[in-house]
């Protein structure tokens, strides 16, 4: 079988916002591919991983879902592919901030500090 890409129409608008970062910076070159595999392997990251290993006020990347498993006490800002909507409340709750990647590659376009989860 033949490899076609993602067939999600977003997914495919964003791997396009992305191409031309990924040619000038490592850090989306990474994002490119991490979000251009298949569903079924991409990353999945709970509440309480962010919680753990994030500290406060720092902006996270999952090139995935984040799901909502756990607790969140610290504001940070999470950019990821997809959110579940107990994710999403728990981080709003925490005061802090959900972006899609595309919004995080217009803030960041040279990704700085940024913890890639997952």
């Amino acid at each position: 079988m033949k490899r076609t890409g993602p067939d999600n129409f977003q997914v495919q608008l964003l791997l396009k916002e992305l191409q031309p970062s990924a040619r000038e910076s490592r850090f989306w070159k990474r994002i490119m591919a991490e979000v251009n595999r298949p569903t079924r392997q991409r990353r999945e990251v709970n509440v309480y991983k962010i919680e753990k290993y994030a500290r406060e006020g720092e902006t996270v990347l999952v090139p995935g879902k984040v799901l909502s498993v756990g607790e969140l006490s610290k504001p940070v800002t999470v950019a990821a592919l997809n959110f579940s909507a107990g994710a999403r409340d728990k981080i709003l709750q925490a005061k802090g901030k959900t972006l899609s990647i595309s919004e995080l590659l217009q803030q960041n376009p040279e990704g700085k500090n940024v913890r890639i989860m997952g």
